[in-house]
């Protein structure tokens, strides 16, 4: 099991928690998703076996999905091309895109009251400005999807919850209006398809730059467990938090710890590690209609 990218010889620009990102020429860049783990914002010593691979190729369906809607990051050059020697792992794990300038904001769209929106609107019966009806319960579906915006934090901070007010002072209104229409659009979809295949999208964020044209591109990663709240339909229910397809497993045993949730990170037993793999692989069988051991070697 790979936690690390392999060596690439291009430079290294950018390193997050999970992503690594290489540059190619002024107009391309590499983006390799790795195994590695990360809570409470540290990068754990364990990895999810193949997890890089799976988010990688869970967005590349929703890129492909949404084309009709938005624009999206991807190329057409394979990973092969640029990394002549480049093994099955990397080829799965990483993808060409092209160079944008990111928006400083996250397009959030929430279908259900859950997580930050619900501690929100418990203290205020709003979300991000948006008066909510009284009387809602955890985890019960919204009347309409929201668009709730936050800003990019800096390296180590937390990102906040602004208003459309707030978005439009950083954006201009013309392309906050968009943001919010195209976020809701690819949201709408995205739920539909997932619900038929027995899984609720609760809520999402979304990232988005603008390319040379100044024509906004869909980019980073899209609809994967790692960036929506995905719950089983079959065991959703409203008035408690719905088991999700990620690591909340894992969080939750870190919750036992007495650990200041600062690095160096704990070690994760075996059985949590192969039990939130088995919900990344299940995720991604239910939205691609594939098992993801038929679709690639190891």
């Amino acid at each position: 099991m790979k936690t690390e990218s392999p060596k690439i010889s291009l430079q290294r620009i950018h390193q997050g928690k999970v992503r690594d990102v290489y540059q190619i020429d002024d107009q391309h860049l590499l983006m390799v998703a790795s195994d590695r783990l990360s809570a409470f914002d540290v990068v754990l010593p364990d990895a999810i076996p193949h997890k890089g691979a799976l988010l990688t190729q869970i967005s590349n369906f929703w890129f492909k999905m949404m084309r009709p809607i938005i624009m999206n990051h991807l190329t057409e050059i394979p990973v092969a091309q640029v990394i002549p020697d480049a093994d099955d792992d990397l080829i799965q794990r990483a993808v060409v895109v092209k160079r944008l300038r990111a928006l400083p904001c996250e397009a959030i769209v929430r279908g259900y009251i859950i997580g930050s929106g619900w501690k929100d609107y418990q203290e205020n019966g709003e979300v991000s400005g948006i008066q909510l009806p009284k009387d809602l319960q955890q985890a019960q579906q919204l009347p309409e999807a929201l668009f709730t915006p936050s800003s990019k934090a800096q390296v180590g901070d937390h990102d906040e919850n602004i208003t459309f007010q707030q978005l439009i002072n950083l954006i201009g209104n013309d392309r906050a209006e968009q943001l919010r229409q195209v976020s809701l659009e690819i949201y709408h979809q995205a739920n539909q398809h997932a619900q038929k295949n027995g899984i609720i999208i609760a809520d999402t964020k979304f990232e988005f730059g603008l390319d040379e044209d100044d024509n906004l591109v869909l980019m980073d990663e899209v609809l994967t467990p790692d960036s929506s709240r995905f719950w089983n339909q079959s065991s959703y229910q409203v008035g408690s938090s719905p088991e999700s397809y990620d690591k909340q497993f894992i969080r939750d045993y870190l919750e036992t710890l007495e650990w200041d949730k600062k690095e160096p990170g704990p070690r994760v037993p075996n059985h949590l590690i192969n039990r939130t793999a088995e919900k990344y692989h299940e995720a991604y069988r239910r939205i691609t209609g594939s098992d993801f051991n038929n679709q690639f070697k190891h």
